[in-house]
């Protein structure tokens, strides 16, 4: 089936950005899709801060969350390991969400008259969207029945283990899930108490409601199509790539891009902008995820390659593998993806299927489109050259790692 390239701006005149209407904009217009290069360059990544950015982000967390700890415990002592579970999920990681939204606010705030905000409150403000994304992990492993992240127990895991340690009553495995619903929800709960807090003036946080809201109705919306999609609904590759642009591509890269131009005051303009940039991009960094997650170094990955094939998750590989294997691979598909008794020998099959259909090459090549598309949109966007430097390396970074 043919893969439908997603929307790219319309072609006019650079517009003033300096307005205050929504940053939302309604559905995307289609436009024939650009021909990729035969080969990205690299952008050198040192010029997208991201020292800084991350070492803000951390301490924005960790201060938060000391605070909450003692809010906690306040209640009670046994709510330690609810506050621990939550610092732990959210520790490390790329942080790619919060660098996409600072950048996205540095791009347009040069060109917005009135006072900027300040770049410290920024950064604390990005950094919620750390939370955001802890809340989508937890829940995400439950649904997918996932053992681990980051290397270590998954979060419905580590409490089973937990409620066993304590010889608690009950079912330990009943207890694990609920618990990791519980602190799924404590995560978004913050999400939004530390954007509140950030310190950025009431009429940005205002600005920023608006998108941030969208966000997360969106991503829980993925959520619910992947559970969806998993139990046979929404087939096909049209099917994979509708769950990858709405749990996964909106909250990465186009709503955060969208949340900094919000901060700086900016208007429909940078949303349509960023929407251009935003959304194939977000969609190659899923694609990226999804490759690494059956091909991935599992000392790099943190966790076993096998894990998305044992969890039978229907990424486009699958769907595309699908639509090419024969007999034999359809059969082993039906009988192994999914399946965790499956051994070492039958995932490594599930492999070659996956090569040998032509489907890894495939979303490969997706990746190279839609990540020259969105550099393609960045090189034409109307904002700050040092944003628009950043945001390129951005791009080659979230689309070409290795974990």
């Amino acid at each position: 089936m043919t893969l439908h390239p997603l929307p790219r701006p319309n072609r006019r005149s650079t517009a003033s950005w300096a307005d205050t209407e929504s940053v939302i904009t309604g559905a995307e217009r289609r436009q024939p899709a650009p021909r990729p290069p035969a080969q990205l360059s690299s952008a050198p990544l040192a010029g997208a801060d991201l020292p800084r950015i991350r070492s803000a982000v951390a301490a924005a967390l960790s201060g938060f969350l000391e605070e909450q700890r003692a809010v906690l415990t306040g209640m009670d002592p046994s709510l330690t390991p609810v506050v621990d579970e939550v610092t732990a999920v959210a520790d490390g990681g790329k942080r790619l969400r919060p660098a996409f939204a600072y950048w996205g606010w540095r791009g347009a705030v040069e060109a917005v008259s009135g006072p900027a905000e300040d770049d410290a409150a920024v950064l604390r403000a990005v950094a919620a969207l750390e939370f955001v994304h802890a809340s989508a992990l937890v829940h995400d492993d439950v649904m997918d029945g996932a053992l681990t992240r980051r290397g270590r127990p998954a979060t419905h895991i580590g409490f089973a283990s937990r409620h066993a340690d304590l010889t608690l009553s009950g079912d330990a495995a009943a207890f694990g899930v609920g618990a990791a619903i519980l602190v799924g929800d404590l995560a978004l709960v913050w999400s939004d108490e530390l954007l509140r807090r950030s310190g950025i003036s009431a009429a940005a946080l205002a600005r920023a409601r608006s998108v941030w809201d969208t966000m997360r109705t969106e991503v829980t919306a993925g959520q619910y199509l992947d559970l969806l999609r998993a139990a046979g609904g929404l087939p096909g590759a049209e099917g994979a790539l509708a769950v990858a642009r709405y749990k996964s591509a909106g909250y990465t890269v186009q709503r955060p891009l969208q949340l900094g131009a919000a901060l700086a005051g900016a208007g429909p303009r940078a949303a349509e902008v960023y929407t251009a940039i935003g959304l194939p991009l977000g969609e190659a960094f899923q694609l990226r995820d999804d490759v690494l997650g059956v091909f991935g170094d599992p000392d790099v990955m943190g966790k076993s390659a096998d894990d998305d094939l044992r969890e039978g998750k229907q990424t486009l590989l699958v769907a595309l593998a699908a639509e090419e294997a024969d007999d034999a691979g359809r059969r082993l598909l039906a009988e192994c993806l999914g399946n965790p008794d499956c051994g070492s020998d039958d995932l490594d099959a599930l492999r070659g299927l996956i090569e040998s259909t032509g489907a890894r090459a495939r979303v490969e090549q997706r990746i190279a489109e839609q990540t020259a598309r969105a550099r393609d949109a960045i090189a034409e966007a109307p904002i700050a050259e040092e944003a628009r430097a950043a945001l390129d390396a951005l791009a080659v970074a979230a689309t070409s790692r290795t974990a």
